[in-house]
């Protein structure tokens, strides 16, 4: 039995005050719809489908071609927004489940029972419900003596008596494809001019059809972000779950509640993460590698045993056993060889540093492949750019460069040459060479120790 799932993500969600479209509010650097887009694809086994309305482009363009869409012009409500799919859908999916774009903290593992649920049985529809009694504006179920669900009325509906129920609907449901179209058809007007989708529970009732539930196990899966505050509440709860995941996966928090890892994070066993760190994007870590305190690493590979503390590493490679900083910079295009130590207000930009070599503090690399075992001293600077475009330093094997070194690119030090501290170097420089000046002329020829 062929399910796919239904995203509603159309409207604006005015009370988020913003442009952008609600949906695309960002928990842990994914939109809110990404999250609720995973976990359907997870359920059903298929791509979803998302009803995109206000900012469609803004959503196209965050999700991709990871969802496949169809277009709600008008706002005229959730069952509007649903009939929207009907060509779509009607034709590939026997049942249809419908989740709203605003909910992050859905699990698959939740979907999957009302999925499930709804494939055991021959009723119109199987409903996730909550029980708790913080209504969070969520329609009450109504239920008759036999416990038979009724109806389900919205809050600003419902009675005083109905208001004191604590069976709530979230707004996820799995209907019975063949049902569905013809029922949505049947939704009457609303008085505020809209269709709702939750009138075809009362509609299933006058047909005599059975509505199945699903009881959520954890109440958080069913915080929709109406507000900048849920916002804030599901990015909490989300950042838990993953750390939580990454704990019992064997790696080691100092402190949770200030470490930061995005979903698209994968880290190696017994590393260890120190407070305030942020791992970002398609981040890649080794295993006992220690991470902070104090770290921001983004789209980075990093290997084993390493150690990074107080750095910025943004798209840059570090291989194993490489020690950073503290208050260290890795941009973009930045590759530490194996045993690389990169120490104290030091940068890296597009550039190879090769294995073992030492970077111990204040010196900016730029443009630069560096052979294996150099010293770079303090205060050594690649001048890398001369006003119209950005040129390369070639630095071989073995080579010392003493402090304050400036390396006027284009230029090229040979294996084992040297620099004087204080050295301007414009020219390229011989093998086992050593150099003093400004600018820098040989001094002498170095033998094959130095």
């Amino acid at each position: 039995m062929k399910t796919r799932a239904l995203i509603l993500a159309a409207g604006k969600g005015v009370r988020m005050r913003s442009d952008m479209p609600k949906v695309l509010h960002s928990i842990l650097g994914r939109p809110l719809v990404w999250y609720v887009a995973d976990a359907a694809r997870q359920a059903t086994g298929m791509q979803p489908v998302v009803v995109v309305g206000y900012g469609a482009d803004q959503v196209r363009q965050a999700l991709g071609d990871a969802v496949d869409y169809t277009i709600q012009r008008q706002q005229l409500g959730t069952g509007h927004a649903v009939l929207q799919a009907e060509e779509l859908l009607r034709s590939q999916a026997d049942q249809v489940l419908v989740v709203l774009g605003d909910m992050p903290l859905l699990t698959a593992e939740s979907l999957q029972k009302i999925v499930d649920q709804q494939s055991r049985h021959q009723g119109a529809l199987t409903m996730l419900t909550i029980v708790q009694s913080e209504a969070r504006g969520f329609g009450r179920i109504v239920r008759d003596a036999a416990g038979h669900i009724q109806s389900i009325v919205e809050e600003v509906q419902a009675s005083p008596e109905q208001l004191k129920i604590t069976e709530l609907n979230p707004s996820v449901y799995c209907f019975n494809g063949a049902w569905l179209w013809d029922a949505l058809r049947r939704v009457p007007l609303s008085p505020k001019g809209e269709y709702y989708l939750t009138d075809l529970v009362g509609i299933a009732v006058k047909d005599g059809l059975s509505i199945q539930t699903v009881a959520a196990e954890d109440m958080n899966e069913a915080i929709g972000v109406n507000t900048r505050i849920h916002l804030a509440e599901a990015t909490a709860l989300m950042r838990q779950r993953i750390n939580n995941a990454w704990m019992l996966a064997g790696v080691t928090m100092v402190d949770p509640q200030t470490t930061y890892i995005e979903p698209g994070v994968r880290l190696g066993q017994n590393c260890v993460i120190w407070p305030n760190t942020y791992l970002q994007g398609d981040t890649i870590v080794g295993e006992q590698t220690t991470l902070g305190p104090n770290t921001i690493v983004r789209s980075a590979r990093i290997g084993s045993r390493c150690e990074i503390i107080a750095a910025l590493v943004e798209q840059a490679v570090v291989e194993d056993e490489v020690s950073v900083g503290p208050f260290a910079r890795l941009r973009k295009g930045a590759h530490l060889g194996r045993g690389v130590h990169m120490g104290n207000f030091g940068e890296v930009k597009n550039s190879y540093l090769g294995p073992g070599t030492k970077m111990g503090h204040f010196s900016y690399i730029g443009d630069a492949e560096v052979g294996e075992n150099t010293n770079i001293g303090a205060g050594t600077i690649t001048c890398n750019f001369d006003g119209k475009q950005k040129n390369k330093t070639e630095i071989g094997k073995d080579v010392f460069l003493g402090s304050d070194t400036l390396l006027v690119a284009p230029v090229r030090l040979g294996e084992g040459a040297q620099t004087g501290a204080g050295s301007v170097v414009t020219h390229d420089v011989p093998a086992r060479t050593l150099v003093v000046g400004v600018p820098a002329r040989e001094w002498r020829k170095l033998g094959e120790n130095g």
